[in-house]
């Protein structure tokens, strides 16, 4: 025991979790500035719409009513719902296509995200390893041009060294005995190999070879071991020669070994090692695509009192290297370019050679062939500030270790960014925890990054992120669809109350037909509208401004000048009402207010779609919750025990047709509106 409690790397990755915030989501900073500034709002115009009563001289308790009426009707109190319901449907939609979601919130941040950080293995790849190509004996050979071995013996001396008791064989046998006892792979109940896949591919190339590792290390014993480690970038395991003498395998980076070998293994014997050979071939295999991974052996007579890195991989035989190919997912490529036409920047993280990584993200569509390619010792020199001036320039990132993706996460959101990042390891969950959305692997997830985590990906596939990002941001669509919605509603309603004094007109409705209306339009409909199926260029545009208003791209003028419209037709109605003698006007007025918001709600479906080409019945929820809507509102004008209830009375064909006229206006300005817009998209695109 070196140290205990927080002293230790599990101690040391839960003090960089205490300290590391989670940010509020976009939908969060957004809603709360908008409930402040709308509460605000609010107080101001009840607070007017009660003076100019009293200063006209009516009933102050009747004044005070309709006051707190506007005021209830004003705030969009199922906004709450609204959100929670849609998010939930949403987390819903997604566990299908293999996203879990752990934090509700973090559904409509999938619709913000504008850089995906993402590890290779696994996720952008099949993550099913095969060895494609061996180096060894000073040859690059395919994996079938590899001879079969014989089984070793345990009695030739190895020149250079003063030591008994080594295998027998080629140097192919040397290196496929490492390959077999270098190896934490094991059976199953099955006889299934189960592992590592980079591991499990090692095994079976040494297997095919006749290198059983089962076989073998009945006879060379495992006694210690030294993990692997993401900053060494090495395995060692010890293993005891029958007859006296211990040897050691280290399996790492071919560049990290290098460095810590003083001869290489040939046909000849033990000869200087030609670094610059060595790299080329490293890097003419890592340049294929393939994961290059470089074996060593010591041999010693005693097992050394100390089992540390410092002391046992070095002055190391280098005996060859594997190349192993992870081939890119078929879908990666096509996610990869979705997430560009969406504005979406994918990011390749991996611990592999940056050549190796360079070839995967052309494959896939990363980086073109101008890309550049930032590697772990790189980003670590590199000071916070300058490092902050070059992250949005930067696609792909090579031996990287699992704790320097924190400060990939901390320089693009200091840049504005959101981020989603994802990881498997204990040491990345400091940084699933900082970014935006953190995304854990449900296959080879450890239970801490999945702690860590936003979301789970339960398939490990990159392509099911951008599936969430899609579903994001057809939440954050609909939930404005309602913003714009009941805001629309309740400007007019405000303004309806707020202006009909001034013109020399009564108080056109009572605190209860508010109250009903509020009730009947806000509720279902408005809940409705988180059914709404996708826009068709939804991942056509580019991700939201960080920074941007929930009023932007014409939400807010659209509430101010279709709320003016939906007061003034109202108002209209009770003018005409009450100079061509019809005592029911108070009726009318209440119908056409409350009729008006369900003509609005079927033309906002779309920003640019016509509803004729949706489709009525495309959203079945909200078709029946108006549908719904306009038999309440007919039930308390013509059932007689609700027309006390509600202060109405029931109306002539004349005037209900009168007041269905004065409902559609909303509907056909809509969809007007939509239609400059379908031909200004057009003009644009036929410009461009």
């Amino acid at each position: 025991v070196v140290a205990t409690g927080m002293q230790t790397e599990l101690g040391r990755i839960a003090t960089m979790l205490q300290e590391e915030e989670e940010v509020k989501t976009p939908l969060q900073k957004r809603l709360a500035q908008f409930g402040s500034r709308l509460a605000i709002a609010v107080i101001a115009i009840c607070a007017v719409v009660f003076g100019v009563g009293i200063l006209r001289g009516e009933p102050p308790v009747l004044m005070f009513l309709t006051a707190v009426s506007l005021a209830v009707a004003a705030i969009p109190e199922a906004l709450p719902a609204v959100v929670t319901i849609s998010l939930a449907i949403g987390a819903k939609k997604l566990v299908i296509q293999n996203a879990l979601i752990r934090k509700l919130p973090a559904v409509e941040t999938l619709g913000s995200v504008t850089y995906i950080c993402s590890d290779k293995t696994g996720t952008l790849t099949l993550n099913k390893m095969t060895v494609e190509e061996i180096y060894v004996d000073g040859k690059l050979l395919k994996s079938a041009e590899l001879p079969m071995t014989a089984e070793l013996g345990t009695a030739t001396q190895l020149s250079g060294t003063e030591l008994n008791y080594v295998p027998t064989g080629s140097s192919v046998a040397y290196l496929m005995t490492a390959l077999a006892l270098n190896n934490d792979t094991h059976l199953d109940a099955t006889g299934k190999v189960v592992g590592d896949p980079t591991e499990i591919a090692l095994y079976n190339i040494a297997k095919d070879k006749g290198f059983d590792k089962h076989d073998i290390g009945e006879k060379f014993k495992r006694i210690e071991e030294i993990p692997f480690d993401s900053d060494r970038k090495c395995m060692t395991t010890f293993h005891v020669i029958p007859g006296g003498g211990f040897f050691s395998f280290t399996k790492g980076a071919v560049d990290v070994l290098i460095e810590k070998s003083e001869n290489i293994l040939t046909a000849d014997g033990l000869k200087p090692i030609d670094s610059e050979t060595i790299h080329r071939i490293n890097d003419r295999m890592a340049a294929d695509g393939l994961r290059v991974l470089g074996v060593a052996m010591r041999l010693w007579d005693t097992v050394p009192a100390s089992i540390t890195p410092d002391d046992v991989e070095n002055k190391l035989t280098l005996l060859g290297f594997a190349g192993m190919m992870d081939p890119p997912r078929e879908e990666a490529k096509e996610a990869v370019s979705v997430c560009k036409a969406a504005g979406i920047r994918p990011v390749m993280i991996t611990g592999d050679h940056p050549l190796t990584a360079m070839t995967i993200a052309r494959r896939i569509g990363i980086i073109d062939h101008d890309g550049d390619v930032m590697t772990g010792t790189r980003l670590e020199r590199l000071p916070m500030q300058d490092f902050e001036d070059k992250v949005e320039h930067i696609s792909v990132y090579a031996r990287v270790a699992p704790e320097q993706k924190l400060k990939i996460v901390k320089a693009l959101q200091d840049r504005g960014q959101y981020v989603a990042m994802t990881g498997d390891g204990v040491n990345d969950a400091p940084a699933l925890k900082r970014a935006d959305i953190g995304i854990a692997m449900g296959i080879t997830g450890t239970d801490v990054s999945k702690e860590s985590a936003h979301m789970i990906l339960l398939d490990d596939n990159f392509a099911t992120i951008v599936k969430a990002i899609k579903e994001g941001r057809e939440i954050f669509d609909n939930i404005r669809k309602f913003i714009k919605y009941v805001l629309t509603s309740n400007v007019g309603e405000v303004w309806t109350l707020f202006l009909a004094p001034f013109l020399g007109l009564p108080i056109p409705l009572l605190p209860i037909h508010l109250l009903w209306i509020n009730l009947v339009t806000d509720g279902l409909p408005g809940l409705a509208l988180t059914a709404e199926p996708a826009e068709k260029d939804v991942m056509k545009r580019h991700p939201r401004h960080p920074k941007e208003s929930i009023f932007a791209h014409g939400l807010g003028i659209h509430i101010i000048w279709v709320g003016l419209l939906l007061g003034g037709v109202t108002i209209f109605t009770q003018a005409w009402s009450i100079h061509t003698g019809h005592s029911h006007w108070q009726t009318m007025v209440f119908t056409v207010l409350c009729l008006s918001q369900m003509g609005h709600v079927l033309a906002i479906r779309s920003e640019k779609e016509s509803l004729f080409k949706q489709g009525i019945l495309s959203n079945k929820p909200l078709f029946g919750a108006v549908l719904l809507t306009f038999i309440l509102q007919l039930a308390t004008i013509y059932i007689p025990f609700l027309n006390p209830v509600f202060n109405t009375e029931p109306l002539s064909l004349g005037e209900l047709l009168f007041a269905l006229a004065m409902s559609s206006v909303l509907f056909v300005a809509v969809e007007i509106e939509k239609w400059f817009k379908r031909r200004k998209g057009l003009t644009n695109l036929s410009h461009k």
